[in-house]
């Protein structure tokens, strides 16, 4: 047989330490977040029906979830609160005793080594379930950056490091970025949820945290899927006005958003591997479709290739265990 001319690609792939040896992208601990649901009560841990293995917990609890994080290595955390009271300004969410205040202020005094991310919202806590103040059938986007800057302040005094906002209200990086400056929590960084899609992926979410909206939905204000240089405009207002991290929600029918977003601005990405991208798994799982495993750790890997520094993920405990492997 005549010689072929040919390149050999397969040479650096022959065994698993040469394939090591020569890996581009590196998924770690570090890039993991743990979102966390705490809710009113004690005694109280329930399983979300929508996201096996993920749990409602009561302050009660919480110690124990965070001690269960830093002894498996993931050391950041993003807090929900799910508050027994609503009404139609969300007055729970900057209450000083609220929920995730009472959580964060309980995490830093007993696991003072996590990173405590709150998320800045008022869907949980309306009775309406929507992100912002409804006026007339609407939702008033100045006024809502009043109540959403409340918010962010109460949970910065409560000994938040970063302050996650996820309304999607045009100006809530430049308000909040006022409003905790001026407060004397400068040093915060706002971490934003600068690109979210009004996505389908939601629905187990909205389980866990009670925050379906009550009338019409929120695609006056989250992003059509649809749109790709809208993304780069709203990362872009997000940028200028200060935010310190940028969050592309969903992330993985979002890929080629994330890595356009990377490329065009020097801040660190994440990823949020939402409640939807969960659920499938873990059906399919189930089922012996897939082996979890495998998938979880290759999706989480595909983000970090698009382009994500960090990841929120509901698979945080278990992918950390499966890195130690």
């Amino acid at each position: 047989m005549a010689e072929l001319d040919f390149k050999r690609h397969r040479r650096l792939r022959r065994t698993e330490s040469m394939r090591a040896l020569v890996r581009e992208t590196h998924l770690r601990k570090d890039d993991l977040i743990f979102p966390i649901f705490v809710v009113e009560g004690e005694g109280v841990k329930n399983e979300v029906a929508s996201m096996p293995g993920v749990y409602q917990v009561s302050l009660d609890y919480l110690t124990e979830e965070m001690n269960e994080l830093t002894r498996v290595g993931v050391r950041s955390v993003i807090v929900f609160g799910v508050p027994n009271e609503k009404d139609e300004v969300g007055s729970q969410a900057y209450h000083e005793e609220g929920i995730v205040q009472r959580s964060i202020r309980l995490i830093k005094e007993e696991v003072p080594s996590l990173t405590v991310i709150a998320d800045t919202c008022l869907c949980q806590y309306t009775d309406h379930g929507h992100c912002g103040i409804v006026r007339e059938g609407d939702i008033d986007n100045d006024e809502s950056l009043q109540y959403i800057t409340r918010t962010a302040v109460t949970q910065a005094e409560a000994g938040a490091d970063i302050i996650a906002p996820s309304n999607m209200m045009d100006g809530f990086v430049t308000a909040i970025r006022k409003g905790l400056d001026e407060a004397g929590y400068s040093q915060i960084p706002i971490m934003s949820y600068a690109v979210k899609y009004a996505s389908s992926f939601y629905g187990p979410f909205r389980d866990a945290a009670h925050s379906s909206p009550q009338f019409g939905d929120r695609r006056a204000y989250q992003m059509d899927p649809s749109n790709r240089l809208e993304a780069i405009r709203e990362a872009e207002s997000d940028v200028e006005e200060g935010a310190d991290f940028l969050i592309v929600k969903p992330a993985l029918a979002y890929l080629d958003i994330m890595r356009e977003v990377k490329d065009r601005f020097n801040l660190p990405l994440v990823a949020y591997n939402v409640s939807g991208e969960y659920s499938m798994i873990k059906a399919a799982a189930r089922n012996g479709w897939v082996n979890e495993q495998e998938i979880v750790l290759e999706k989480l890997t595909a983000m970090k290739r698009a382009g994500a520094d960090l990841i929120v993920t509901y698979f945080a405990k278990d992918a950390a265990k499966w890195l130690d492997e």
